[in-house]
């Protein structure tokens, strides 16, 4: 059933889920203040990751316009660098002029001293703990090298909040050093081209949450994102999307100044069709080749043929005087070998060298890649398909499948790090990332020497359906999670508290320029194609993209990579704050009965704004084709939020509603769970809960 609504009905139900929001964070701090108590983390630190151990006292320091850092140990131009962030950071967050001036080590408010200069080129395992001592004076930061001291640092700024007495940081000592020493996120900028700035900003988002690896996925079937001066072909592909080598050089050096390694990875000997667009000779098949994800079977490398590997020399020998990070990532994964079945030639290569199967041909490859990466001085990485024992223990494998192959590779003498469960394109809930460990599963039975091999994770930002202006909101806040299971201790996993610190974090990003909040409204007006959008917001809220791989296209697109990603799916955050809310209250109210009435006021509130929301956007859905196809989620909205109030109505009165009523609401949750126009209703789960506590199978 529809009901009309007056001129104002949407502004008043954008105000009225505000006002819900602030009487829920009520009950969960209530919530949280037990764990907290319980914990090392005082109540009022807003800190992620959690440091390793925190001992708070009493009183604060005050920050004021007087503010002043000075640096008293080694010197190290990343740390000078980072105490001038730190000041512009603060002078953001406080609305004060704080500006980098010489000042008396005796006299700074804040000094950092770190023991020795970092490495020449940053280097896994370099000792990146911190110790910050906070009085009522004086802060005092100290680190064994440069590196501990930027995530000092940001620990500092974190500790920055308003109080009565003015910006102030609480008296405590941290001492703090990360669980693992490899903690990374991927970006794959080979579907979709991410410009400069954002890399930068998103490195400055790295540096807030202490991550310390950017992988660059640069080449697959859509393109070859960086300039290649001996092979200028391989940007043929890219229609002029791609770095100039001076651009990655500028990129290197952005990141090594915030304490992070810039890893490459240039995939092979599948993914390749950018590779052979432009050198179609290294094709186990004939060309041409196009550039895209196209209706055309998978290429791949002719690994037999000696061009390849004189090819590849070369290639690598070029890319590695760009990137000076130990480390060259080969990609290896999801090999199409149809073409090697296909090629005579190569089955003879095969079966004359005593190879059993085509798995064997790639080992044979990975071999004489390792051996070109090792001549020019890097340590060979890829994904799990490389694992093979006739590989140099030297490899480092990259578990996409799960924690099992992560422990095969360590049980058979190999360093590995985690990406499975940590696919940030799969549109998972924080919470989910957060509950993946890389020493949980298989790894949780390895030997202490075993598990010595597993040096961290990573997280993946794979770009088949993201764009410049929505990668951020993909990535943040959600890799907060997996950024903390990385670097804090083990026993630190309570969701409800992740929640409200990543709350607090994710606002505090936006210093930094990631536009994961501030593209949001920007992206709905779009859509809406007016300035209110307070009824298409109240949708909004409630809805995510579908997870996993399950996106379809309402139309038939060109190839992925020229796709328009302008709907309200792209547009919708992977996580709906309103949706996990409201079924933290549905959950009280049917499990406490301490907490029944108030908890059910807030419950009606959300329900009645969006029974009355359907009315008033409506008309807005008529006008504008791209959000046509979102009319029958926002009609399901209402009808679900109607079933709500009554399944409410019924409980207050301690009646039970017919069978036959029951029947009719389930079906619109099942058609409310169900992916329509790639979204996905997130607020059915839980008004499936009261429709079931109402009506009871008899």
């Amino acid at each position: 059933m529809k009901s009309t609504t007056s001129p104002h009905s949407c502004q008043d139900s954008s105000l009225t889920s505000y006002i819900m929001r602030l009487l829920y964070s009520l009950v969960i701090a209530l919530s949280l203040s037990t764990w907290l108590a319980a914990s090392d983390i005082p109540l009022t630190l807003n800190l992620m990751p959690i440091p390793a151990k925190v001992q708070s006292g009493s009183g604060q320091l005050v920050i004021d316009p007087t503010f002043t850092a000075a640096s008293t140990g080694a010197r190290d131009a990343r740390l000078d660098g980072g105490i001038a962030r730190l000041l512009d950071d603060l002078s953001r967050q406080t609305g004060m002029p704080l500006t980098v001036r010489p000042s008396d080590a005796a006299h700074a408010t804040l000094t950092i001293r770190a023991q020795s200069a970092g490495r020449k080129v940053q280097e896994l395992g370099e000792d990146e703990s911190y110790t910050l001592e906070i009085n009522a004076s004086h802060a005092s930061l100290t680190a064994p090298t440069a590196l501990g001291a930027l995530h000092g640092l940001q620990t500092f700024l974190q500790l920055v909040a308003p109080t009565p007495a003015g910006f102030a940081v609480p008296v405590v000592t941290i001492n703090d050093q990360p669980r693992f020493s490899w903690r990374g996120l991927l970006i794959d900028v080979g579907r979709h081209f991410i410009p400069l700035e954002i890399m930068k900003r998103n490195l400055d988002g790295m540096a807030a949450m202490k991550m310390n690896v950017l992988h660059l996925h640069l080449s697959d079937n859509e393109g070859f994102r960086v300039e290649s001066k001996r092979f200028p072909k391989l940007q043929e592909g890219s229609e002029g999307q791609y770095y100039m080598q001076a651009e990655v050089r500028e990129l290197v050096t952005y990141a090594r100044d915030r304490g992070i390694r810039l890893m490459p990875e240039l995939e092979m000997p599948g993914h390749s069709r950018a590779i052979v667009v432009g050198y179609p000779e290294l094709a186990s098949e004939p060309g041409p080749y196009k550039a895209g994800r196209i209706a055309q079977a998978e290429p791949a490398l002719d690994v037999t043929q000696e061009k390849t590997y004189k090819f590849l020399d070369k290639l690598i020998g070029e890319m590695v005087q760009l990137f000076p990070d130990a480390y060259l990532h080969i990609g290896g994964d999801e090999v199409d070998d149809k073409p090697w079945d296909s090629n005579p030639k190569i089955q003879e290569f095969i079966h004359a060298r005593g190879m059993k199967n085509n798995r064997d041909l790639q080992a044979y490859f990975n071999q004489r890649l390792q051996k070109i990466v090792a001549k020019h001085g890097k340590i060979m990485m890829g994904w799990d398909e490389v694992l093979h024992p006739d590989l140099p223990k030297t490899v480092v494998v990259q578990s996409w499948r799960g924690q099992e192959s992560l422990a095969a590779a360590a049980r058979q003498g190999y360093r590995g790090l985690l990406s499975y469960g940590y696919y940030l394109d799969l549109i998972w809930p924080a919470a989910r990332y957060y509950a993946v460990d890389p020493m949980s599963g298989g790894a949780a039975s390895l030997t202490p020497e075993e598990q010595q091999r597993i040096l961290g994770g990573e997280a993946c930002m794979w770009s088949e359906y993201v764009t410049a202006e929505t990668i951020d909101s993909r990535i943040w806040p959600r890799l907060a999670a997996i950024a903390e299971r990385l670097w804090s201790p083990q026993n630190v996993t309570d969701p409800k508290s992740m929640y409200q610190r990543m709350n607090e974090v994710s606002w505090r990003l936006g210093w930094l320029g990631l536009t994961h909040e501030s593209n949001y409204l920007p992206m709905l007006r779009r859509l809406a194609g007016r300035e209110d959008i307070a009824a298409l917001r109240v949708l909004a809220d409630v809805v995510e993209p579908t997870k996993d791989y399950t996106r379809t296209e309402v139309w038939p697109q060109a190839p992925v990579k020229t796709t328009p990603l302008n709907r309200l799916a792209d547009a919708a955050r992977p996580e709906s704050r309103d949706a996990r809310e409201f079924s933290e209250l549905v959950n009280t109210y049917l499990q406490n009965d301490q907490q029944k009435s108030d908890v059910e006021e807030q419950i009606r509130f959300f329900l009645m704004a969006w029974h009355d929301n359907d009315a008033a956007l409506q008309p807005l859905l008529d006008q504008s084709l791209l959000l046509a196809e979102d009319k029958p989620l926002s009609e399901d909205l209402s009808a679900l939020a109607a079933a709500g109030l009554q399944a409410l109505d019924a409980l207050d009165k301690s009646q039970s509603l017919p069978d036959q009523w029951r029947t009719e609401q389930l079906a619109v949750v099942k058609r409310s769970n169900a992916p329509r126009a790639n979204l996905l209703l997130m607020v059915a789960p839980a008004i499936q809960k009261l429709i079931e506590a109402a009506s009871p199978r008899r």
